[in-house]
């Protein structure tokens, strides 16, 4: 008697007639064909009762973990108080995010544009750059991951860039960490210098302190902008609020991605300096975003603000993240051929498989044995952890059982 199709496996049947079967077959290569349910803190329930950590987090939106109850308390009011709002008129709501914004970030980065998604805010920042300086070229380092839009997809390093061509002009890649290489790439012509401080979708590299605040003088020093992209390193994960706090610097702009709105409602926010923010004086309404913004999205990241300002989940991260790494470290010496090396900083971890092939099994096996994760995007060899800020020693116990079983299986 054939057996029953599972929950998981209908709703994956009908997606893969409907949408995508390729996206299906992918993930289930990955071990990641799981029909998400039911969400609460730093797990998952798939359609058919099964339960997993959450190591995948929307790519670094849960920071707060699944569902906050007071996050979601605020969206629930908000949707009897307010809307959409008019994305060019002002409102209350805006204000009062931007207030607090200039409060939460550190220096001077005392304006805010606001935005949906990562690669939109990353591309206003290098429209911002441009317009500010009269100035034409962008450099980046190798192995980013800024997103999916125009800007960001030019300057990220993927392998299907092609497929787009052509991509913004006036870009230029130099090499990680290579500060003479930033030097000579640096001219007259140069807007903006972009980088993430962690390059989560690259084996997690963190920049060097010293490196940074170099590249911070060498901008100051040339006229050009240092654009830092914390989508991923922002709002805690790192062991503090933001990474460059850590480096010691402030960028000119920094772009603050999809865990302000703590996975509830979609908002991003550029943070920039007031001296910026003349290029938009003398251009009213030259970059608009009809979704930014919107006042229940910014009613929803106040309500997270007052989560991370209470919480101060970097903290967590800092203690958890070191657990979890001294954990995988202690792994690696008895498994040579599957791990090879553990990087990254608080609760962005990477764990580096050596090969594409042994990533996306170990992937398939953390799934078997309760963890989701996922292959780096750039440097398709490791499998990046990033669980919920607020996870407890516990649950990061079960991520080490489950990375111990996903090892021995390689």
């Amino acid at each position: 008697m054939k057996a029953k199709p599972s929950a998981d496996d209908e709703l994956l049947r009908r997606w893969g007639e409907l949408v995508s079967g390729a996206q299906v077959r992918e993930l289930r290569a990955l071990g990641l064909d799981v029909v998400e349910a039911e969400r609460d803190g730093a797990s998952v329930g798939s359609a058919d009762g099964g339960r997993f950590i959450d190591c995948i987090s929307g790519a670094g939106v849960y920071n707060l973990g699944r569902r906050p109850a007071e996050v979601l308390a605020a969206l629930r009011a908000a949707l009897h108080e307010t809307d959409q709002g008019n994305f060019l008129l002002i409102s209350e709501e805006k204000g009062d995010l931007g207030r607090r914004l200039a409060a939460f970030a550190p220096g001077d980065l005392e304006c805010a544009m606001y935005s949906v998604v990562r690669g939109e805010a990353f591309d206003f920042a290098c429209k911002l750059a441009r317009g500010a300086t009269g100035r034409p070229g962008l450099v980046a380092v190798e192995g980013s991951w800024f997103g999916n839009t125009g800007f960001a997809l030019s300057m990220s390093e993927r392998r299907d860039r092609s497929d787009f061509a052509p991509l913004i002009p006036s870009v230029t890649i130099v090499p990680f960490g290579d500060l003479l290489a930033a030097e000579e790439a640096i001219g007259p012509q140069t807007a903006a210098f972009c980088l993430e401080l962690v390059q989560a979708e690259n084996g997690c590299r963190v920049a060097d302190a010293r490196y940074v605040r170099a590249l911070a003088r060498l901008c100051r020093e040339r006229g050009a902008q240092l654009v830092v992209d914390e989508t991923q390193s922002g709002l805690g994960r790192c062991g503090a609020r933001f990474a460059c706090e850590q480096a010691g610097m402030v960028p000119d702009v920094l772009v603050m991605g999809e865990a302000l709105g703590a996975g509830v409602f979609p908002i991003c926010a550029t943070l920039f300096p007031q001296r910026l923010a003349a290029f938009l004086d003398k251009h009213p309404l030259i970059h608009l975003s009809t979704f930014g913004g919107s006042d229940v999205g910014c009613v929803v990241a106040q309500r997270a603000l007052d989560v991370y300002e209470r919480e101060r989940p970097w903290e967590n991260a800092a203690e958890q993240g070191e657990r979890l790494k001294e954990g995988l470290l202690t792994l690696a010496p008895q498994h040579r051929k599957g791990i090879k090396g553990v990087d990254g900083a608080g609760l962005l971890l990477a764990v580096d498989l050596g090969t594409e092939r042994r990533a996306r099994a170990f992937c398939k096996a953390l799934s078997g044995a309760g963890a989701l994760a996922l292959p780096g995007a750039v440097a398709r060899h490791t499998v990046v952890l990033r669980p919920s800020l607020l996870i407890g020693a516990a649950d990061v116990e079960r991520v080490l059982v489950a990375a111990t079983a996903a090892a021995e299986g390689l």
